[in-house]
């Protein structure tokens, strides 16, 4: 099974969380905070505006980073996505 995202919406998969601080200690589940940073699995074709085509500004495999609250989970096949509009994503890494 697939997501295929419609219009302007874009298919995330969550970055792991990190397990340990930078000196070592080894969190919790509970205490981990909720990334921000993804990477791109599936893009949407798009949307028109004022009858012109508004093109994606991001493709498959870039690594983003989103706003805070943007998205819809979704859980498909044991593995968890974000779907978000193009909006919500703030910049790509490079």
């Amino acid at each position: 099974m697939q997501l295929k995202p419609l219009g302007d919406r874009v298919v995330l998969k969550h970055q792991e969380a990190e397990e340990k601080t930078k000196s070592g200690i080894i969190l919790p589940d509970s205490a981990k905070e909720k990334p921000q940073e993804a990477v791109v699995v599936a893009v949407g074709p798009g949307i028109k505006k004022d009858g012109k085509q508004v093109e994606m500004q991001v493709k498959e495999g870039d690594k983003v980073i989103y706003s805070e609250y943007a998205g819809t989970e979704v859980k498909l096949e044991d593995t968890e996505y974000i779907v978000v509009g193009q909006n919500d994503i703030i910049a790509i890494v490079e």
